[in-house]
């Protein structure tokens, strides 16, 4: 490989004078992401997982499907992908790179490989290599790049076992008091800068210890991040895939990147009112174990059969790639049996110009 330049794998620290805030909207196909946890460029949005859920399968589907909606390179230039794997298995790398080639992104993919055989201080090292390569494609090269990082919780266990090995003042549960700076000197490299067309973009992929979201490791990211993805055990035992649990995923940085021009004016009130229904069919769903369905209201019901339907349809999609126009069409389709009164997060305008449209439609 003859290099074109030398850079220090820590980076260059942005100036926030000259970051601009993410509020491009980047469509995933994924329904449960574009519709009420939507991704923008330069955002960092973590995909916290449990073991055996299939977070990899996701980040794969997410990097051969994601573009941005009206873009003037969005058919001539997707996305250039920068994938760092920590500590994974040979299958898992196996997985990634059959991904990346039957998708065709592999010649716009960039690979950095630590096995789980390969030493630990280069779990610390290949993150580093591989944002580095982003920012120099970003900013250099001005494309815009998505980041994939798995495994964050090796490269903790990794800076745990070096602290130890060092004899350094243990911190919390173990791990070292300075882990939070240093993740955040990782998640930070992401971003938009003033005047440069490039992007990064982080899809940091973790898996919670013992399915513990107030583990130290998911605990600290989600301070540094903007929002999270939920994958549920239930959900996945349920066949569903892909597994998000929408009410504890989050996007802050969704209300930029969505409405009029970006995605539809009525994005922002149909994904409030799906939340709130989805909600209460869960609330519904515990009381019917104590009291039984027979029990329930007509529009109890209602709104149990479309949680129902909305894990099986909306957040179910399997391998499809949905865009957001027909993530909006499916989810006003799911409104469509409930009274226009029962949708109280919408305005009134709104539910004459779509209510009962989209299902007939």
């Amino acid at each position: 490989i003859i290099p074109e330049a030398s850079l220090d794998i820590n980076g260059l620290p942005i100036n926030p004078s000259v970051r601009t805030h993410p509020s491009e909207f980047i469509q995933t196909g994924i329904s449960a992401i574009d519709g009420l946890n939507t991704l923008t460029r330069g955002q960092k949005l973590p995909i916290f997982s449990g073991a055996g859920l299939p977070a990899n399968e996701l980040a794969a589907q997410i990097a051969s499907q994601a573009r941005v909606i009206g873009g003037e390179n969005e058919t001539s230039e997707p996305f250039a992908v920068v994938f760092a794997a920590i500590g994974i298995t040979h299958r898992e790398a196996s997985f990634f790179i059959e991904q990346f080639r039957a998708s065709e992104a592999m010649d716009r993919t960039v690979l950095f490989v630590n096995r789980a055989d390969d030493p630990s201080i280069e779990r610390l090292l290949t993150p580093r290599a591989g944002l580095t390569t982003a920012e120099y494609l970003a900013f250099t090269h001005h494309r815009h790049v998505l980041v994939i990082l798995t495994d964050m919780t090796n490269y903790c266990e990794a800076l745990r076992e070096i602290a130890a090995a060092s004899e350094e003042v243990p911190g919390r549960r173990g791990y070292p008091g300075y882990m939070y700076s240093d993740m955040a000197s990782l998640y930070e490299r992401s971003g938009r800068i003033h005047g440069n067309p490039g992007s990064v973009t982080q899809l940091v992929i973790l898996t919670m210890p013992d399915d513990d979201i107030t583990h130290p490791i998911p605990d600290l990211t989600g301070y540094i991040t903007e929002g999270q993805l939920v994958l549920s055990r239930d959900l996945h035992r349920k066949g569903v895939y892909p597994p998000v649990d929408v009410l504890p995923s989050l996007s802050r940085l969704m209300n930029a990147g969505i409405g009029e021009g970006k995605t539809r004016a009525d994005h922002r009130s149909v994904a409030d009112q799906l939340y709130a229904l989805y909600a209460e069919g869960r609330d519904l769903r515990r009381l019917v174990a104590i009291i039984g369905e027979a029990a329930l209201s007509v529009d109890d019901r209602r709104v149990l059969d479309f949680a129902e339907r909305f894990e099986e349809v909306f957040v179910g999609q399997g391998m499809l790639d949905r865009d957001v126009t027909e993530t909006l069409g499916l989810a006003w389709e799911l409104l469509g049996p409930m009274p226009a009164e029962l949708l109280k997060r919408i305005p009134q305008e709104l539910i004459e110009k779509y209510h009962g449209v989209e299902s007939k439609g």
